[in-house]
């Protein structure tokens, strides 16, 4: 019990001790420590009076030598330059160290001494040229290595790049395979940028702090730099260790979740290029799907990691959170229905981008077509933007469907009269087809006679074409070749209509009401 009551007196003084020690600076660097007091002063005041009068010394020209001055009646011993008081160690200060204040004066004076000494040699010309070599020496070698590091890095990314190349071919890899393989190559050169960074981060700190370490007007800086540099990285891994537990949850649910859509991604990509294949999903439906996919991912992630969020469970958060909620709610009502009719027009494939389609009153080609909009350039080129949702309520008529299995038919009518014969009307219709650009010789352009009216016969021409966003300028040369083929072949296309004359009132009056020995009255014809 008394060895405990001894060393816990012991542990309070040296508390105490620590509370009333204050080092002695000067230019930076640590001179002597003062462990006591003399009433009225404080240790710290004393201290602080004292690296005010070895300022005043440092300024003179001359080295200044600090010598002892006994003072007996006193018990103290007197620091002194000349004249100059700097300082009085007395008794309190010798029994602090546990040793006589004669022999803690002489440590005292000599460490005084030593830092004057210091201070003069590196305020000289010759210590500043000598700190700027150095220093230049240093800058020059931080250039060099970044030279080095840049050339290396260059050797290493073309060594990465021929090595992947040449594995590749060896191994003929194609497709989704040769993206796993330039994928990997792109994660290495990655990493070892980022080491590289870091490398060089630490090397400039080093080159600056050495630099100012140099220079007794920026020594302080340079330890300055260095402590904030430990207290910043070290204020950041404190609190990364302390958010350990809740931080590493959300720190693995991003890399899932990040490493999850990149490899669909990279499958997404591969299905759209056709180098992969999955029954039921097509080519063109694998972007809107991975973007499905996506937003599922990252809801389901910040879901999961929302409670290990900083502040998650404060009244601010839960208050904003609610906010952001009924704002949504509020405001998506018709954007929640473009999408939703933007994932059913995604499946239901009715068109593609540039496919020619007509919606509505709208006619052009598809440009763009996401899960809120669709958009459309008209054949005056106007872009449309048309709702997911109008589309979905509205006939959709795809010019571009068939072209890519058996191609569109275009077809124009004309009327001639009964006096051409139907089989030259059928070849000069048949010769204009051709002789029309962007339409296909096979299959074979034919004629339909698709009504015999009173005075003419409509002849219907329908020829394949597989440019159907041209189908516009196809009909203008389509017209223009008709006229020429019946041209030449004599055929008139103005078609006739034929009037009869009579005495209408024959027809229109009974014969009982007629008056007797009635006879139609002839025309008279005047020149």
């Amino acid at each position: 019990m008394r060895r405990l009551i001894v060393l816990l007196f012991a542990i309070l003084g040296v508390l105490a001790a620590e509370e009333t020690s204050a080092p002695v600076l000067f230019e930076g660097k640590e001179v002597f420590v003062i462990r006591a007091g003399v009433p009225p002063f404080t240790a710290q005041r004393r201290a602080a009076e004292v690296e005010r009068r070895l300022d005043a010394l440092a300024e003179l020209k001359k080295l200044p030598v600090v010598t002892i001055l006994p003072l007996p009646e006193q018990n103290s011993y007197a620091l002194v330059h000349g004249e100059f008081l700097i300082f009085l160690v007395t008794s309190v200060d010798g029994a602090s160290y546990e040793m006589p204040p004669l022999m803690l004066a002489k440590k005292w004076s000599a460490a005084i001494n030593r830092a004057l000494a210091e201070s003069k040699r590196t305020h000289s010309l010759t210590a500043y040229l000598t700190g700027a070599l150095k220093s230049l020496a240093a800058w020059s070698a931080f250039l060099l290595l970044i030279y080095l590091v840049r050339f290396s890095f260059n050797w290493t990314t073309g060594f990465v790049e021929r090595w992947v190349q040449k594995q590749t071919t060896e191994r003929q890899a194609r497709g989704f395979s040769l993206q796993l393989w330039q994928r990997a190559a792109k994660i290495v050169l990655t990493i070892l940028k980022l080491a590289i960074g870091v490398l060089l981060l630490f090397q400039f700190s080093f080159v600056l702090s050495y630099t100012f370490s140099h220079f007794p007007q920026t020594a302080n800086i340079s330890t300055t730099f260095l402590d904030y540099l430990k207290t910043v990285f070290g204020g950041i891994g404190s609190s990364v260790v302390q958010y350990i537990p809740n931080g590493g949850v959300v720190i693995i649910v991003i890399l899932l979740a990040y490493y999850l859509l990149s490899g669909l991604k990279l499958v997404a990509t591969a299905l759209q290029h056709g180098d992969l294949t999955i029954p039921g999903i097509h080519p063109e439906m694998a972007k809107p799907t991975y973007q499905l996919v996506r937003i599922l991912v990252c809801i389901f992630a910040l879901v999961v990691a929302f409670p290990y969020l900083p502040g998650s469970g404060s009244d601010a958060f839960k208050g904003v959170s609610i906010l952001v909620g009924v704002l949504i709610s509020f405001g998506s009502g018709s954007s929640v229905g473009n999408i939703l009719a933007g994932i059913v027009l995604t499946y239901m494939r009715p068109f593609r981008v540039g496919d020619r389609v007509k919606i509505a009153d709208t006619l052009g080609d598809v440009l763009e077509k996401t899960l809120l909009v669709t958009r459309v350039r008209t054949i005056k080129n106007v872009e449309v933007v048309i709702p997911n949702s109008a589309i979905l309520g509205n006939q959709i008529l795809n010019y571009s469907a068939m072209v890519r299995s058996r191609g569109l038919i275009l077809h124009t009518t004309i009327t001639i009269g009964y006096d051409a014969p139907w089989r030259d009307v059928h070849q000069a219709l048949i010769d204009a087809a051709l002789a029309t650009d962007a339409i296909l010789p096979d299959p074979r352009p034919f004629v339909l006679q698709t009504a015999l009216n009173d005075f003419n016969v409509a002849y219907e021409i329908n020829a394949y074409t597989d440019r159907p966003n041209e189908f516009e300028f196809t009909y203008a040369r389509l017209h223009s070749n008709i006229q020429d083929s019946f041209n030449r072949a004599g055929i008139e296309i103005m078609s006739p209509n034929y009037f009869a004359l009579r005495d209408g009132n024959t027809v229109t009056i009974p014969e009982a009401h007629r008056p007797p020995g009635y006879t139609p009255p002839g025309f008279r014809v005047e020149p």
